[in-house]
């Protein structure tokens, strides 16, 4: 399938309801509606193909977007294909769940991520979180340093309250992920998350609200859901 054949099957699915929900969360112009599971016949048909996803993504189009992250080869991509992904990701659903689940399928994520983190933008910053909370979530506690994340919680820590918005959402995942995830720091996770207490976020809305990352991970723990690891990142 070319660009233009996706692009119109993405359209045929596009509803007006599910466009309104994606513009109320941060979406723009132009998208058209498409449900993620609806999304499956047209991936399964392509499977992965780097070249069109990199046409999809550089659309603008929300849902074309997010179909690139479904089919693209994340193997193909480099720390540059990744870095110019997130400099066009505008709002959080295309930082923390197109392009930081595209990167936590490849070696390279710890390292990019790294260095998003520590780049003070809003939207890099959180994908850089969400990217370790899909990679907590899903790969062996083998695979990372132990004291690395005890230090990523300290940040959280010293950090979180004073965060941008969005990056503070991902923060506070992560400290809910490494608890629920990855077992060797789940008493650090749980007394981090007390220090931290109640993050308040939409302060520039009527009416704030507040991330409580330990009443999370104490309902995780109560229906026995430490150690859970997914099979895959990628739907």
């Amino acid at each position: 399938m070319n660009l233009e054949e996706v692009m119109q099957e993405l359209e045929a699915l596009g509803k007006e309801r599910t466009k309104k929900i994606y513009m109320s969360n941060g979406a723009h112009e132009p998208l058209f509606g498409v449900a993620t599971g609806a999304m499956k016949p047209i991936a399964k048909k392509i499977k992965k193909d780097q070249p069109l996803a990199e046409l999809l993504y550089a659309t603008g189009n929300y849902d074309a977007m997010y179909f690139a992250g479904v089919i693209a080869d994340p193997q193909a991509m480099t720390e540059a294909d990744f870095d110019r992904w997130i400099d066009a990701a505008y709002f959080y659903m295309i930082s923390d769940f197109i392009v930081s689940v595209t990167l936590a399928e490849t070696d390279i994520a710890q390292a990019v991520s790294d260095k998003w983190i520590a780049s003070g933008d809003e939207l890099k910053m959180s994908a850089g979180w969400s990217c370790y909370c899909w990679l907590l979530g899903s790969r062996p506690d083998s695979e990372f340093s132990e004291s690395k994340l005890n230090d990523m919680l300290k940040q959280v820590e010293q950090t979180i309250h004073e965060s941008p918005e969005r990056t503070k959402y991902s923060m506070n995942n992560f400290l809910y992920t490494v608890a629920v995830s990855y077992l060797p720091l789940h008493d650090q996770a749980v007394e981090t998350a007390k220090a931290v207490g109640p993050v308040e976020v939409n302060k520039d809305k009527p009416k704030s609200k507040f991330l409580l990352a330990s009443e999370n991970i104490q309902k995780a723990v109560e229906k026995e859901r430490t150690g859970f690891k997914r099979k895959y990142v990628r739907c």
